[in-house]
Parts: structure tokens; C-alpha cells; sequence
């Protein structure tokens, strides 16, 4: 199995990038980075590609079986550029899942956000709801779309916001029962491991994790 990581460096990327390389179900693991100027690892394949020019992206993308989807950014890093934003955080899943449905990928998996509405008023969860609807009727043999709340996990840049949410949230978790266990904070590194478990499975159409699912997924992973 070949798989495609997109949003490798991120904080859920980059555990996907460790739990692929340890296994052994994937005979091929490539990252497609914005830029790499890092030391060769055997186990992974590392492709430089600017995602705004498609027919880079095409080669790049390859052919394949499975694509991971955890790429985001900021307000901060895009300087309050909404649409420098959408570039990143809708064209990219979008021209990927578009480009790899053609290549021949059966699976898309990408990592979303809790309360994702393409209907919202909030910019950010809008925009991840309308990622959702272009994805889901991209015709993939399985679609699983993963909405976290917050992520627990360090990252290698300062979001003092998250880290303070990070501080707290497990401390309010018990509260969160029933339709409000959804925003229950949850490890970044189950979030991978609940990806590629989901990757193995045969389901087909469009599956939805919000928290609870997540979990079943990383217990199943054992």
C-alpha cells in the first residue's frame, strides 16, 4: 500500500508520519512538503511540490491507494489573508482529493474541525463545511472526515491560545457528556492512529469522526 501525507509537518501530521513509517501494512509512505531540506529517510519518500501549480501537484501526488489530509494554517501565519487562508486550507484538500480520485486512490481520509459548517458564521468552521461538502461527493471509495475539538500535543510553534485551551480543556472533559462529548480535547497522536486505523478498514461512502468514533477507532488500533 502506498500512502500520501499531506500537512506532514503539522501537529497531526507529523504523528501520522511516525505511526506510517512503523507500519508495516504501508510499503510506501510519501510527504508531500511546501519544502524539504531535511536528511534522506529510506522509509519515507519526501516530494517538494508548490501546490498552487497543478500539474506539479499531479506528479507529485503519483499514483498511490490512500491519501491523509491534515493540512491547516493560521491567521497569524497568513497575516489576517482570508483568501491566503482559503488557499491553504480549502484549495489544497480540494485539488488534492480531485487530482488523486484521477490517479486512482480508493481512500481519503482528512482531519476537519469539530462543529464544521459550511452554513456557520464563524470564518474558519465555515470554510472547513465547505471543504466537507466539495470532499463528499468527490467520489472516493471511502471518505472518513475527522472533526477534532481541541488537540492535545506540542507543537513546534507558539499558539498561546491553544496552549492555555490545552491546559484546560482535560479538566472539563468529565462535563462533557452525551451530544457535548464531541468537544472533548483529544491527543493529536490518537487522531493519527484513529486515521490510519480507519484507512485499514472496508467500509465505503462517507464516514464522519467526531470524539467518540476517534476513540473506538484508537481502541480498535489497540
Amino acid at each position: 500500500m502506498t500512502a500520501v501525507v499531506i500537512g506532514a509537518s503539522g501537529l497531526i501530521g507529523s504523528h501520522l508520519v511516525n505511526q506510517l513509517r512503523a507500519d508495516p501494512f504501508f510499503d510506501r509512505v510519501r510527504l508531500l512538503l511546501r519544502n524539504w531540506d531535511g536528511p534522506p529517510d529510506g522509509r519515507l519518500e519526501m516530494v517538494e511540490v508548490n501546490f498552487q501549480d497543478l500539474p506539479s501537484l499531479e506528479q507529485a501526488i503519483g499514483e498511490g491507494d490512500i491519501v491523509f489530509c491534515s493540512v491547516g494554517t493560521t491567521m497569524k501565519k497568513v497575516k489576517g489573508d482570508k483568501i491566503a487562508y482559503r488557499k491553504i486550507d480549502y484549495d489544497i484538500p480540494v485539488d488534492v482529493a480531485t487530482i488523486s480520485k484521477r490517479r486512482g486512490y480508493k481512500k481519503f481520509l482528512l482531519v476537519s474541525a469539530v462543529s464544521a459548517n459550511s452554513k456557520s458564521s464563524n470564518f474558519y468552521l465555515k470554510l472547513k463545511g465547505e471543504v466537507e461538502e466539495s470532499l463528499k461527493g468527490s467520489g472516493f471509495e471511502s471518505m472518513h472526515i475527522f472533526r477534532p475539538s481541541v488537540l492535545l500535543g506540542k507543537r513546534n510553534e507558539k499558539r498561546p491560545g491553544e496552549s492555555l485551551a490545552q491546559l484546560l480543556a482535560p479538566l472539563f472533559s468529565f462535563l462533557l457528556l452525551g451530544s457535548l462529548s464531541k468537544y472533548k480535547a483529544v491527543k493529536a497522536s490518537d487522531v493519527a492512529k484513529a486515521m490510519i486505523a480507519a484507512s485499514k478498514t472496508k467500509q465505503k461512502g462517507c464516514m464522519v469522526h467526531e470524539y467518540d468514533s476517534i476513540m473506538k477507532l484508537v481502541r480498535v488500533a489497540g
